[in-house]
């Protein structure tokens, strides 16, 4: 990512391409590239970011409830959404050997 920067070196704009103004390469993962970019982003943006985690949950509770209950099968899903439910369910068993309070998770994926 291209940035540019103030006077006192800060970040004041990103481009994907170097333009004449533009012309200092950092990495995509650049802390301060990443902070830049969080700076920039509404109150809006941000309140809706905060609530994807737990309304990926709720969707995850929902896909349980409803295997559970026999109204789908796992089965039934696509592969890649079947992959990332499978995925979240081993890294929360990680998570859950760790902690000390149980989350709730006893759904039947």
């Amino acid at each position: 990512m291209f940035v540019k920067r103030n006077p006192t070196g800060e970040i004041i704009a990103i481009s994907k391409v170097a333009d004449g103004n533009i012309g200092e390469v950092l990495a995509d993962d650049s802390p301060e590239l990443l902070q830049f970019i969080q700076s920039e982003k509404s109150p809006e943006q941000i309140a809706l970011e905060q609530t994807d985690q737990s309304m990926a949950r709720v969707m995850e509770d929902v896909v349980g409830l409803l295997v559970e209950q026999g109204v789908i099968r796992f089965t039934d899903l696509p592969t890649i959404a079947q992959d990332k439910l499978l995925n979240r369910r081993e890294l929360r068993g990680k998570r859950k050997g760790i902690e000390l309070l149980d989350d709730g998770d006893n759904l039947p994926l």
